[in-house]
């Protein structure tokens, strides 16, 4: 056996023993990519139904918003149609029972005004 022989054969031998020492990690990530792999599919097995749900539920309360919808229009409706009552009672008979008092009060002072003077 000559010096390159030996070489060659503890090259070799360094070569395999680096190989085998990187395999461990590698086996590793591997185990660990299988894990994740699986947590993933149990992930979306899972999110799928829930957000199923939740489509459902923002379609339920879309249905029951068009229906509050249809209850507070009327609502608002009368509320309007009241304040344009309210404005008119009051444009109608406020003014003159205001004119009424004000004649009453002016006949109080004339008759208090002629009793004080007799």
């Amino acid at each position: 056996m000559s010096i390159a022989d030996i070489a060659g054969l503890v090259a070799a031998v360094a070569f395999a023993a680096l190989v085998a020492f990187l395999a461990v990690p590698l086996l590793k990530l591997g185990t660990v990519l299988d894990e994740a792999r699986v947590t993933l599919r149990e992930l979306t097995t899972h999110t799928v139904p829930v957000i199923d749900d939740a489509a459902e539920s923002v379609r339920l309360a879309n249905a029951q918003l068009v229906k509050v919808d249809d209850v507070t229009t009327p609502a608002a409706e009368a509320a309007q149609n009241i304040s344009a009552m309210t404005t008119l009672v009051a444009a109608t008979v406020a003014r003159p029972l205001i004119k009424a008092a004000a004649f009453s009060e002016a006949v109080r002072r004339v008759v208090f005004r002629g009793k004080a003077r007799t």
